[in-house]
């Protein structure tokens, strides 16, 4: 089974808060992903966004003050809720405003993946897996995020979340 944590970074005016609506724009860049994902307005992330989000929590072990910045980078924002015409099929849609967007840049730019993984990382790697191969995922999924939300904070866009199973 495929599940995706889905990322898009768009303009706050463009975005209708509009959950049949948000779904069908969603679906067009999930169409178009590996072409938005090159241009740097897209990152989807598999079945661990979790986990991604655990080794972000760690966190909060390194620095009390962090105010829980940690859980903007995956769950960041608010839920869109359905309408009662919506289909029910439609993904879980979420938007984290361009305040969110920038404050969840700042996190991921002054965190210290290393520092994270030292506190984190034993409980992220999985029965019978390499160590070294899974740091590299979760080190991969980190850099993506970080070069994305980079990019959405300087333009001042909105991010908007969907999970496609």
């Amino acid at each position: 089974m495929s599940i995706h944590m889905h990322l898009r970074a768009v303009a706050e005016s463009e975005i209708r808060d509009d959950h049949t609506w948000l779904a069908a724009f969603m679906w067009e860049a999930w169409e178009n992903r590996p072409a938005e994902c090159a241009a740097g307005i897209a990152v989807s992330i598999d079945k661990i966004w979790h986990a991604v989000n655990d080794l972000y929590a760690a966190a909060d072990v390194l620095d009390a003050d962090t105010g829980k910045l940690w859980a903007l980078p995956i769950y960041g924002g608010r839920p869109v809720a359905h309408s009662a015409d919506a289909d029910p099929s439609n993904p879980p849609l979420g938007i984290l405003e361009p305040p969110g967007v920038s404050q969840a840049a700042d996190f991921l730019a002054s965190v210290s993946f290393d520092e994270l993984w030292n506190v984190a990382g034993a409980e992220l790697v999985w029965s019978g897996w390499d160590e070294a191969q899974v740091r590299q995922e979760f080190l991969d999924h980190h850099k993506r995020l970080q070069a994305f939300y980079g990019r959405a904070a300087t333009a001042g866009h909105a991010v908007v979340r969907a999970v496609w199973a």
